[in-house]
């Protein structure tokens, strides 16, 4: 007897407009929340202030902790992909230095939700560590890119500027430590160019 063939599963359906505009919505509005309020932030007060039904905000981050990961998740993959963003609008050496203060942006906007992302299982260092080498790989990129117009030293190693910048990063419990750590981009940024003619 012949068996019958299987027929392919059916292709995934991209989310409707409309839904993927609720999601970001909730992304953002969580993002002020959890910032606000950090781990006493009300998943009800989010739906409200996302003008949704809570049954909507569930239906897309079944629990508290899903909500949290997706907010830093998403902004980890916005700062990923501005880094595309600024080589196709600014010259490469500008590019490096407007995705280098976005960093930092990024660090002063994680520091204020770690106490939300402090309350997952692993912490906050797990959901750094997941989103690390997408980061990374925008920075090396930019850098690459900077040293193949020659406005940076051929000699320039990503990693010494990486490791430049996160030390500053570990000063933010420190007033002033975000205008010292643009400074320092301008500084890292001065000290690797190359000597043109």
């Amino acid at each position: 007897m012949p068996q019958k063939k299987l027929s392919p599963p059916p292709p995934l359906r991209k989310p409707r407009a409309d839904a993927e505009r609720n999601r970001e919505r909730i992304l953002e509005v969580a993002k002020e929340v959890f910032t606000r309020d950090g781990a006493a932030a009300s998943l009800d007060d989010i739906a409200r202030r996302s003008g949704i039904h809570n049954a909507t905000l569930y239906r897309h981050f079944a629990t508290r902790d899903a909500l949290i990961e997706a907010v830093y998740r998403n902004e980890a993959e916005k700062l990923a992909a501005a880094e595309p963003r600024f080589a196709a609008t600014l010259e490469p050496l500008e590019a490096l230095r407007a995705w280098m203060l976005l960093l930092i942006d990024h660090f002063a906007a994680k520091k204020l939700i770690i106490p939300a992302m402090d309350t997952l299982a692993g912490g906050s260092m797990r959901l750094m560590e997941g989103s690390r080498s997408l980061i990374r790989a925008a920075f090396v990129a930019s850098v690459k890119r900077a040293i193949a117009s020659g406005d940076l030293c051929s000699d320039t190693e990503p990693t010494d500027l990486i490791r430049a910048l996160i030390g500053v990063l570990h000063t933010t419990a420190q007033p002033g430590w975000e205008p010292s750590a643009r400074r320092l981009v301008n500084i890292l940024i001065a000290g690797s160019r190359s000597a043109r003619p």
